[in-house]
């Protein structure tokens, strides 16, 4: 065990800014808006089953083909889960969003689909150039999201659905 003093992530939350009165306005969107705003971001949340509990992690991801993908080290739970499914995969969620903590303005998408691990090696290597893990750890495996049901919402502050 190391002696050396451990270092805390600084976390800064700054609440100057007002927040605009007023309620904000929910607006669905369609599956192509919801999948283009969750490419607009790399950072997101897969829900998955463990020991027949939902988990939840962080994870980083890019879109190809419309397909989400994400990296994975071999001995996590995911990778294990995804590498034991049959076809079409594992169900899983996934989360992202972009939502402003001062205005309460943005969005969220929610994916619902199939994940597998990608065991070609020609996709693998082609997962690896498209995202990069931000952890200082070996990622050396990847898991492909089929989407099956993509659904989002978009919080403004004025109402843009043309309800009356």
């Amino acid at each position: 065990m190391s002696n050396a003093p451990q270092r805390k992530p600084v976390m800064v939350h700054d609440d100057s800014r007002p927040v605009p009165a007023g309620p904000r306005h929910r607006i669905e969107l369609d599956g192509t808006e919801a999948l283009r705003l969750l490419g607009s971001v790399s950072l997101g949340r897969i829900v998955f089953t463990r020991h027949a509990l939902p988990t939840v992690r962080p994870v980083n991801h890019a879109l190809d083909g419309g397909d989400i993908v994400i990296r994975t080290h071999e001995g996590a739970a995911l990778t294990s889960h995804a590498q034991g499914a049959d076809d079409p995969g594992v169900v899983v969620a996934y989360e992202a969003d972009a939502i402003d903590p001062q205005t309460h303005l943005g969005w969220s998408v929610v994916v619902t689909g199939y994940a597998r691990l990608v065991t070609d090696p020609e996709d693998l290597a082609r997962c690896r150039t498209l995202v990069r893990p931000w952890v200082d750890q070996a990622m050396d495996q990847a898991v492909r999201i089929r989407p099956d049901l993509v659904t989002g919402i978009m919080l403004t502050a004025e109402d843009r659905s043309g309800a009356a």
